[in-house]
């Protein structure tokens, strides 16, 4: 009987890391199956991701993993690494937001529903009623919250309820259309997800689609960041480009654009969810 797990760590860059590393997984019996690593010589800093199988454990069982656990703190703490090991295809605890655009919402939906995303979606937020019943019909709880100037706090704190509540490890915006405050994503750092319908840096805030049009853009995108407290500049993830011309209205920008905005967003959403991601300051390194 075998357990697979994924490491994901990054520290100072410098020899034996991959030394030490590796053999901590033989010393174990372990069997790589899938590495990858980088270096980068710039920023003298180290970022490596392992999948590997271990013998004799129980599939998911709790103790074995804090075991490695509590193994490998030594080898981390050699190299001052920053790390994380989780069984692999453990399903991240997700809560969606959403606002009238459901594209998103029902692409993401579907992809976890029929296995392609390792996450359990918990719940869906909205401030908006629209999309009860088909979020109702996939048998997750929705919550209504509504958002004003006035509220604003009070429905953040709500919010933060919900993430609590629901134990949440991933909140994913997917065409959620309120600014969160500064406060929330920075409590929530490197935990929320945003898809941006453009490609940026290029066409921040809002009505981006006409305001590409409006410079007669040959390619339009979508951009999954993380949120921080700063409009639009959070750390990239995952960007899709599709080709347009001079043909093309600002409605039709907008058409096209959803399919970009949906394969950018599933992808942020998987690659954070399998450990690929690694924050950097505002840099992301995602080892695929």
């Amino acid at each position: 009987m075998t357990t697979e797990y994924v490491l994901t760590l990054d520290c100072a860059e410098g020899p034996g890391i991959v030394y030490a590393v590796s053999g901590f997984l033989a010393e174990r019996g372990c069997d790589i199956i899938d590495i990858k690593q980088f270096g980068d010589r710039r920023g003298g800093h180290f970022y490596m991701r392992v999948h590997f199988e271990a013998p004799g454990d129980e599939q998911g069982s709790a103790d074995a993993a804090d075991r490695l656990r509590e193994e490998f703190a030594p080898v981390s703490s050699k190299f001052g690494m920053e790390w994380t090991l989780r069984p692999a295809g453990e399903k991240t605890r997700v809560l969606l937001m959403v606002s009238k655009f459901g594209h998103c919402l029902n692409d993401l939906l579907f992809r976890a529903r029929i296995g392609e995303l390792p996450v359990e979606i918990v719940a869906v937020v909205s401030n908006h009623e629209d999309h009860r019943g088909l979020v109702e019909w996939h048998g997750i709880p929705y919550h209504h919250i509504p958002v004003t100037k006035e509220n604003k706090p009070e429905a953040e704190a709500k919010l933060l309820t919900l993430v609590d509540g629901y134990g949440v490890e991933l909140v994913v915006l997917a065409r959620y259309m309120q600014v969160l405050s500064d406060q929330l994503a920075t409590k929530m750092s490197g935990r929320v997800i945003n898809i941006h319908h453009s490609f940026l840096p290029s066409f921040k805030g809002a009505k981006p689609y006409h305001q590409a049009w409006e410079r007669g853009v040959k390619t339009v995108g979508a951009t999954a960041h993380y949120v921080n407290a700063e409009l639009d500049e959070g750390p990239i993830i995952a960007q899709q480009v599709i080709e347009v011309d001079h043909t093309h209205s600002p409605e039709d920008l907008v058409a096209v654009g959803r399919d970009a905005e949906c394969k950018a967003l599933s992808n942020a959403v998987r690659w954070h969810c399998e450990g690929r991601v690694i924050l950097n300051g505002n840099r992301t390194v995602v080892l695929r």
